[in-house]
């Protein structure tokens, strides 16, 4: 029975909800957004027909509160929720009080839901649909003692993983039984924390995996087919940050076994609309014939979804839309094909700083523009605009970077053209970490797999160090900042020793990365600037064409050649973002009336807002270099401090259970007398 969805409420946020509102309008259909206080002003309310508030800033006062969102169709009138990801996405409880309100949902039924929502059910579903698993345990006795005995018995390494779990949250790889105590404990601990549920499970740890998954779709006629596979392997701590179709090096036969096996267990549970089944993939001996085992299934849309969509020309949202309303499938498995060979690749772009532990990032946007022109292949979805803030209670995810190739090697060349082209300022962002890893030789030959990022740290995960040159650039950006109307232009503050009738000249300071203080020596001249600082010298003439209220388009026209940089200038910093790198050059503040309030070595101050979840040392203890101190919550993942030198604990004065704010002091370590 078919029916027809005219007003579709998107219970998300962010680039997803943005994603799901595009295709809708193309279609016809009405679309009704949800906020929080914390997006009162945000894109996807912006983009929607009508928008409802649904309270508070945190997920579990607005978006994670089912009720609210079931009002808000009925005061819209709303016959239709999609749910996006995360959030209330896989909540088989959500789908049921939808469906008790005669309200359309588009995901799978509740049952298929809860077959799938714990991963040790799930394994034994598989198994028995015929499934290849993952050697592992996953029983109702959740003793240390027996988790202990189970992960001796799979022998070392293991992989501990939540069973509610998702997103890298609750997983721990143990390589010996001298941390497998803490492990447990750690993964329990934060699978009650993001789940409300501390059930675990053991696997055998693939030592070098292939993330590999393929997108199923099912209908309510029965049928289910797969939209073939994304290799997911180049990851974070668990989180996906490179994505591509098809994977690099899969023969057709282990693309159709795969395809196969994720279809049968897509009918074992009478799956309805999208989904992705993920596999590992031991590639120890490379990928041809390398087994695969299970891993879970997603009941639900996949970030990385835009990727399918390239290589087979479908819109995945319009199938859901299709399947939601009652319709058959569009296409069956025959008639599914993958675009002339192409390739398509997908970078997450996240506010974190890749060279401090990927730790996420608050504040506002400066330079960035979704909606700039790409050329042809070329997408980006987001949720956010200049302007907009990264707050600490959503994932930080700016927005996905996608790239369509006749090959993988021009899929990559493409992807590359459009992350350059994307400058970001305001805040820490993965970008040149993003480009760094597309460039990697070993990335371009497909040699991926889920351990990538440690194997290449040295050339990841290294932040090159700012030259004089740089500092020249960023004095240059600050005269064209002024002279196209941002910040400084007020003439009495310049520092520009004018004299009547000689050129003018100025100086500008800048603290250095080692705490030096760094003078940039400018003289203007009728034939341009002169920028000159210790061993560099950048002359030549200067234009800017402004695009925010302190941002800049920057073109530096020299002996050398022309150089276009963007430019974020500020009374603090100034942000340089180049095809390659982005700079950010501190500007010194003349006062210096900081000094007598910097942190002397061994202060612990709090990374970011967050809370703490646990205390592992008391005042007086003594304690080594890198030995854990507390465990901290901050935007979804525990994050564990430990001392920076060996000394003794003090001015320890938090408790479990604090919320501190961002720089604020925790506890101090002191020489040891």
């Amino acid at each position: 029975m078919t029916r027809r969805i005219r007003k579709l409420l998107v219970a998300n946020r962010g680039e997803i909800a943005c994603r799901v509102m595009a295709t809708c309008q193309r279609l016809g259909i009405k679309t009704v957004a949800v906020y929080s206080d914390a997006d009162r002003g945000a894109l996807h309310v912006a983009m929607a027909d009508e928008a409802v508030f649904i309270g508070a800033a945190p997920a579990r006062e607005s978006y994670l509160v089912a009720a609210r969102i079931v009002d808000a169709c009925r005061k819209t009138g709303a016959d239709a929720v999609h749910p996006g990801y995360g959030f209330l996405s896989e909540n088989p409880a959500f789908a049921e009080a939808l469906a008790d309100a005669g309200i359309t949902f588009l995901g799978p039924k509740a049952a298929s839901m809860r077959a799938m929502a714990l991963k040790g059910a799930a394994k034994k579903l598989m198994e028995d649909a015929g499934v290849p698993v993952v050697p592992g345990y996953h029983g109702d006795d959740q003793s240390l003692e027996t988790l202990a005995t189970e992960a001796d018995r799979i022998g070392y390494p293991v992989l501990i993983k939540a069973v509610a779990g998702g997103g890298g949250k609750g997983m721990r790889k143990v390589f010996g039984a001298s941390e497998i105590k803490a492990a447990i404990e750690g993964a329990k601990r934060e699978g009650e924390n993001s789940f409300g549920d501390g059930t675990l499970l053991i696997e055998k740890l693939i030592e070098k995996p292939r993330h590999i998954e393929m997108q199923v779709f099912g209908d309510e006629a029965g049928h289910a087919v797969h939209l073939f596979e994304r290799d997911c392997s180049l990851q974070r701590r668990h989180q996906k940050v490179v994505e591509e179709a098809p994977a690099p090096g899969m023969s057709a036969d282990m693309r159709r076994a795969m395809g196969e096996a994720a279809v049968k267990a897509a009918e074992a549970i009478g799956y309805v609309g999208a989904g992705t089944v993920e596999f590992i993939v031991d590639v120890a001996n490379g990928i041809d014939d390398a087994p695969f085992y299970f891993m879970e299934m997603n009941t639900r849309l996949q970030v990385e979804h835009p990727v399918t969509e390239m290589i087979t020309g479908q819109d995945l949202v319009e199938w859901q839309i299709m399947v939601a309303e009652g319709k058959n499938l569009p296409l069956s498995q025959d008639e599914i094909e993958l675009l002339a060979d192409g390739h398509a690749v997908e970078v997450r772009l996240y506010a974190e700083d890749p060279y401090g532990g990927f730790l996420p990032s608050i504040g506002t946007i400066g330079l960035f523009d979704p909606f700039a022109d790409m050329g042809p292949g070329q997408r980006i979805d987001a949720g956010v605009r200049a302007g907009d803030a990264v707050s600490i209670h959503y994932d930080p995810m700016i927005g996905k970077l996608i790239a369509w190739g006749q090959d993988r090697e021009a899929a990559i060349d493409a992807l590359i053209d459009l992350v350059a082209q994307t400058p970001v300022s305001g805040l820490a962002t993965n970008r040149d970490f993003l480009l760094a890893a597309l460039r990697e030789p070993d990335f371009r030959a497909g040699d991926v797999h889920t351990g990538f990022i440690e194997a290449h740290a040295d050339t990841l995960l290294h932040k090159p160090e700012l030259s004089g040159a740089d500092y020249a650039l960023a004095a240059l950006a600050v005269v064209a900042n002024r002279q196209a109307g941002g910040t400084d232009s007020d003439p009495w503050s310049a520092m520009d020793n004018f004299r009547l009738g000689l050129p003018a000249s100025e100086k500008m300071l800048f603290d250095g990365a080692d705490g030096s203080l760094v003078t940039v020596e400018l003289l203007h001249s009728d034939a341009g600037l002169v920028a000159s600082v210790a061993d560099a010298t950048v002359s030549g003439t200067v234009s800017a064409r402004s695009v925010a209220q302190y941002d800049t388009i920057l073109h530096v026209e020299s002996e050398s050649g022309r150089t276009r940089l963007f430019s974020e200038v500020n009374s603090d910093q100034v942000t340089l973002v180049t095809t390659d790198r982005t700079m950010v050059v501190k500007r010194h503040a003349r006062d210096g009336g900081l000094d007598d309030e910097m942190e002397g070595p061994g202060t612990i101050v709090s990374p970011m807002p967050g809370k703490i979840l646990e205390i592992k040392v008391k005042n007086g203890d003594a304690v080594e270099k890198g030995q854990p101190l507390l465990i901290m919550e901050a935007m979804k993942m525990e994050q564990t401090i430990t001392a920076p030198r060996a000394g003794t604990v003090a001015g320890l004065g938090v408790a479990a259970g604090t919320q501190v704010a961002g720089g604020a002091v925790l506890l101090s370590i002191e020489d040891q007398e």
